[in-house]
């Protein structure tokens, strides 16, 4: 691995954004980079830092009645010939091109700009503040270092309320969805398909389950506000073994997004009886991952000021991110970050430049109690 030259927090957020892809970090490789992150805090001179495994956090303990929890991950996914960074305009906008550039290290950027504004000695924000840069985000979820902070360093996640500097487009998103994924199969007996009924096909017992599928009607519920749309879909299906034989297996795993006012446990009872009629048929269900959402909790004091200091209106995180950690915690948490996540893991990743500065200083204007 190669060291990453220092950074520099008082340059200005483009040229920290381009230093931080400058360094590769794929998942997996973040050392260099957290060395780096880490030492650029240390340096400060106003923060506790503290080191676990590649995960570097760091915080201020001023005596503030409130904290907020800042997050992001390093890694990013492997490079796609878009390392080195590259700036340039394309249709009238100025766009900084590169891995990560949008997923996260422009969030990671802002996130520095802030440590490196409020992590000094004599500063006088209006909440403590905790630091939270992480590592393996774009993997499994058993190797993700917020994960591992969580399990070892609980205390450190603790806060009035926690922003998530994932890819955004610069608007806020609040919590975020569940996700659910269930494997359905059925059993038949095999024959040749030339005489077809001496078996029993499998795959068309899973008819029952794929009828009630598309006349579901997804739910939408309304919570602080946001609206979030559930869904519950078909994602994969699999039977048979030749073309000349009656299948005696299949199966269907279907995912389900759900609204953050459910749990996992409510969220399995409303799929086992959306199929109810199929299992009575004989259909088996076995739900094989199950992670709760995040409620938005935007009508804690610390939240709704926090959108009153963007000054734009928040919507539903259609998906699930890291702030169901702290949700699970019971801390409100919300997804803001410069970047777009429509153009995260592509070869074309970028951030719009415009979008920099303005998240910069709304976290700005927000930490330090002044309006926007």
């Amino acid at each position: 691995m190669t060291d990453v030259p220092p950074l520099d927090l008082s340059s200005d957020v483009l040229a920290l954004t381009r230093a931080l892809v400058d360094a590769p970090s794929v998942s997996g490789s973040e050392e260099p980079l957290a060395d780096a992150v880490e030492a650029a805090l240390r340096g400060l001179g106003g923060l506790e830092v503290e080191r676990v495994g590649n995960s570097v956090l760091a915080r201020t303990s001023l005596g503030r009645p409130s904290r907020v929890v800042l997050a992001g991950h390093l890694d990013t996914v492997p490079i796609a010939d878009n390392v080195p960074s590259d700036l340039r305009e394309v249709d009238g906008l100025q766009r900084l091109y590169g891995c990560g550039t949008s997923d996260m290290k422009a969030g990671d950027a802002v996130m520095l700009r802030v440590a490196g504004r409020f992590g000094v000695p004599g500063a006088e924000p209006a909440h403590d503040l905790t630091f939270v840069f992480y590592d393996n985000e774009e993997v499994e979820a058993v190797k993700n270092g917020l994960g591992r902070v969580a399990r070892e360093r609980r205390g450190w996640l603790y806060g009035d309320l926690a922003i998530l500097l994932e890819p955004t487009d610069g608007e806020i998103e609040g919590g975020c969805q569940g996700t659910l994924r269930a494997r359905l199969e059925t059993t038949g007996r095999r024959a040749h398909s030339a005489r077809s009924w001496l078996g029993v096909n499998a795959v068309h017992g899973l008819a029952s389950a794929l009828a009630t599928l598309a006349a579901y009607e997804a739910r939408e519920v309304e919570i602080d506000g946001l609206t979030y749309r559930e869904g519950l879909n078909a994602v994969g299906v699999s039977g048979g073994v030749a073309g000349n034989v009656i299948p005696d297996e299949a199966s269907l795993t279907v995912n389900f997004r759900y609204a953050p006012d459910r749990d996992e446990d409510a969220a399995e009872a409303h799929v086992r009886e959306v199929f109810a009629e199929a299992l009575a048929d004989g259909v088996t269900l076995t739900v094989t991952d199950n992670a709760g959402g995040a409620m938005p909790g935007l009508s804690e004091p610390a939240a709704a000021a926090f959108v009153a200091a963007v000054g734009r209106p928040a919507r539903a995180k259609l998906g699930w991110t890291d702030v169901a950690r702290f949700a699970a915690f019971g801390i409100p948490a919300v997804n803001y970050g410069p970047g777009d996540p429509q153009l995260a893991h592509t070869r074309e990743e970028h951030v719009l430049v415009d979008r920099l500065q303005p998240a910069e200083d709304a976290l700005i204007a927000y930490l330090s109690g002044s309006p926007a």
